[in-house]
């Protein structure tokens, strides 16, 4: 097991919510995006996209209680992102037959964005974020005082 085993899960945790952060900012950046993509000839909204966190080299539980009692090396290694999704929510209609991308009845499609919801995401990550800090720095702190007490 290595001694810098919490250093580099607080670290993959750190650049996971990293992550996150970046695709809140992106999904409010563009909540009024009405053109972001052309498909089939036809401009499509911007769709929110959400981050898909797993854990990352996890044996199975049987394992991790042989190497417990064996004394052996554990492979938990922190966090991943396993992928971003689009979210497939149906578009935002609203009526204003002035907008230039109104359709022939006068309905713009927006965003599936929800500036509320972006924002506790946001607020989440944020969260997530400054925890992985402060485990990072108990460690470090622990490591201190490890030198410390061979002085």
């Amino acid at each position: 097991m290595s001694l810098f085993n919490g250093l580099n899960i607080s670290a993959s945790g750190l650049t996971a919510n990293r992550l996150r952060m970046d695709v809140v900012s992106s999904n409010i950046a563009n909540a009024n995006t009405t053109r972001a993509e052309l498909v089939n000839g036809e401009w499509v909204p911007y769709r929110r996209k959400s981050v898909q966190l797993s854990q990352s080299g996890i044996s199975p539980f049987q394992q991790q209680l042989q190497s417990a009692m064996s004394k052996g090396n554990s492979q938990v290694s922190g966090v991943t992102v396993s992928k971003i999704e689009e979210d497939q929510t149906p578009f935002v209609q609203t009526y204003d037959p002035t907008n230039a991308d109104a359709d022939e009845n006068g309905y713009v499609q927006s965003p599936n964005v929800d500036p509320i919801k972006e924002m506790v995401d946001l607020m989440s990550a944020t969260r997530s974020y400054e925890a992985n800090v402060t485990a990072m720095n108990a460690s470090k702190s622990m490591f201190m005082k490890a030198l410390e007490i061979g002085k």
